[in-house]
């Protein structure tokens, strides 16, 4: 039984967990994933997006994945952590919103250990006639092949007036 446990990334880029068992034991064991599988896998999460995959964005999610979108609480109703159900709600709103999709185009991307950092750019156009142009830095955690957690930067003043003023 692990007590605690540290990633670390080593020099081939891959992870290995650090952990302590019950006996205060240390053990090392390499990670099934590695730097380049988390960067294929923050890929396909906008790839999905794009092909207007929801049930596939959410497929790439752990079960108890967590999204929080940066923002003050009660300035718009997105902002703050989301559970995975409550990220899917979201996202279905938004698609049944849009003409033609979100575009997501991935402008940069960098990993260390079980983390990736996005740089990604999107747009669509929305049935009311407007357009939602959003820029934004996402850090994206991965667990066991999956999505753990999203912390999501951007531009809630874009949303708050394409999605939410009337």
């Amino acid at each position: 039984m692990k007590v605690r446990s540290h990633i670390l990334p080593n020099s081939l880029g891959r992870s290995h967990q650090t952990c302590y068992d019950a006996l205060g034991e240390m053990c090392l064991k390499e990670s099934t994933m590695n730097i380049e599988d988390n960067k294929k896998l923050a890929s396909e999460l906008f790839s999905r997006f794009t092909a207007g995959d929801i049930p596939g964005v959410l497929e790439l999610m752990a079960d108890d994945a967590t999204w929080w979108i940066a923002g003050k609480p009660g300035s718009i109703p997105i902002v703050g952590t989301q559970s995975k159900e409550q990220i899917a709600r979201l996202f279905r709103r938004m698609a049944s919103q849009l003409k033609n999709g979100l575009r997501m185009t991935v402008k940069s991307m960098i990993a260390e250990g079980d983390s990736v950092v996005v740089e990604v750019e999107s747009y669509g156009e929305l049935n009311n006639g407007r357009v939602y142009n959003q820029e934004y830095h996402m850090l994206i955690v991965i667990r066991a092949g999956k999505i753990s957690a999203v912390r999501e930067y951007l531009d809630t003043h874009h949303v708050s007036a394409i999605w939410f003023e009337p």
